[in-house]
């Protein structure tokens, strides 16, 4: 018969899907239409939804703690232990959002997935969240300038910055406007006022963050910072390396395994060699200045300087050791129309390494550009104090302006030079120091002073 499939109306309300209470007059629910029960999912499921469209979450929807790997991709432990602590951090946070989140790590290290898992589980919980890329936030901001745009500029800022919990991706890929800056500015100085929850994530050393921007992140009263040390596992790169890095063919070359040759060199020259793997060593355990390693080819300098960034790496640590004429080539490279990475992205890689080796400095084509390149990136390391190896045959055949930035690192305090002139490893008992050009004068040996 018809309608006999017909679902029977709720006895509590008749099918009118709100009930009033039988409470006195002065009750809070006196005359109020409340969801009756059969209702309430259809209701729950409704805000749920509504929830997620505001969100902004998008394709990140999927982004869990359950799905995320804490145990990395070919980490070493130290690395292991740090992504754990990460996940960790973030999972309590998740549970209990209170003052600032601060993720710093490289590209495809697991910041944006960690950032997305805590806006999941907040919304899985019933509870609101915005999540924005902060160049796209730039980009809503300024639509609203559009005299056809269905919101104000006020409206949207006003949306934002009072999310009960924000999270703002990718904080210094935005372009460095001054008005950038200032909306920028506003938004985290009024969510720190009010001490709003907030979730932010960047590539960048805080040190390169707006300096008004940054007195807030390292805020200790508010801010939790996490500095995330795992690899891009999209590249499959491992053990701290990127695709710059030849250090994982010269994973054999450590301290333990650098032959100190005792019963071939005499005393003075052991003397030379073993001051030059003591400053390594001290190095090696703790990275400060510039280390800079002279001496003839098959002395042991590239073997000294891998076992620096094989100890570090081995610790957990990030090191990219370059040779510079391929170093070259890579930056030459990304101006091939077909390049997968920006000249810029690439220069930045290097320039900003937390430990950078340079191995066989003056074996280049000497060219403007080359000299030019080279100059950019001592320049910029020597001005941040950034720890910095390198290798090198003979002083006379580096640029002056960059032997000038060794020297200076070394009268002010923040550096060595250490010459090998010792026979080569190849030449055994009885050879001779490679020859030295005729006109230039032999050099004392040993540490400069």
């Amino acid at each position: 018969m018809p309608g006999e499939d017909a679902q029977e109306p709720c006895p509590i309300c008749k099918g009118a899907g709100f009930v009033r209470y039988d409470v006195p007059p002065g009750h809070p629910l006196f005359g109020r239409a409340v969801p009756c029960r059969c209702k309430q999912d259809e209701l729950r499921a409704r805000r749920q939804a509504e929830l997620h469209r505001i969100s902004n979450l998008g394709a990140l929807r999927y982004q869990r703690f359950e799905t995320f790997r804490k145990e990395g991709i070919g980490l070493n432990p130290q690395k292991q232990a740090n992504l754990q602590h990460a996940y960790e951090v973030c999972r309590q946070f998740a549970r209990r959002p209170e003052g600032w989140l601060v993720l710093v790590g490289g590209y495809g290290c697991g910041k944006t997935h960690l950032a997305a898992a805590i806006a999941n589980e907040r919304l899985d919980r019933g509870e609101p969240v915005l999540f924005v890329v902060v160049p796209d936030l730039l980009d809503h901001l300024r639509a609203t300038f559009n005299p056809a745009t269905p919101v104000t500029y006020d409206e949207r800022f006003e949306q934002v910055k009072r999310a009960p919990l924000l999270i703002l991706d990718d904080l210094g890929t935005h372009a460095s406007t001054p008005w950038a800056q200032e909306k920028l500015f506003q938004l985290l100085n009024y969510r720190y006022n009010a001490r709003l929850p907030t979730v932010i994530t960047t590539n960048h050393d805080l040190d390169e963050i707006d300096p008004r921007l940054r007195s807030r992140l390292v805020d200790t009263h508010i801010s939790t910072i996490v500095t995330i040390l795992a690899p891009d596992f999209r590249q499959g790169i491992v053990h701290g390396e990127n695709d710059l890095s030849c250090l994982g063919l010269l994973k054999h070359m450590t301290f333990q395994n650098f032959d100190l040759r005792a019963l071939e060199l005499d005393p003075e020259a052991r003397d030379h060699l073993w001051r030059a793997v003591t400053a390594a060593k001290r190095f090696a355990e703790e990275p400060s200045g510039w280390l800079v390693l002279v001496g003839p080819y098959g002395v042991g300098k590239t073997h000294l300087a891998a076992a620096i960034a094989n100890y570090r790496v081995d610790r957990g640590y990030p090191a990219l050791f370059v040779v510079v004429p391929d170093l070259l080539d890579h930056l030459r490279a990304t101006f091939s129309p077909h390049s997968m990475i920006s000249y810029d992205k690439r220069f930045e890689q290097i320039r900003r390494a937390p430990l950078l080796v340079l191995d066989d400095l003056g074996t280049h084509s000497a060219t403007l550009w080359a000299q030019e390149k080279l100059f950019q990136l001592f320049n910029y390391r020597y001005m941040a104090r950034l720890p910095t190896v390198i290798t090198l045959n003979d002083v006379d055949d580096v640029q002056p302006r960059l032997l000038e930035r060794m020297l200076e690192m070394k009268l002010v305090g923040h550096g060595s030079l250490i010459e090998l002139n010792i026979p080569p490893y190849r030449g055994r008992r009885g050879s001779t120091p490679r020859p030295r050009q005729a006109g230039k004068p032999r050099r004392n040996s040993g540490e400069r002073r």
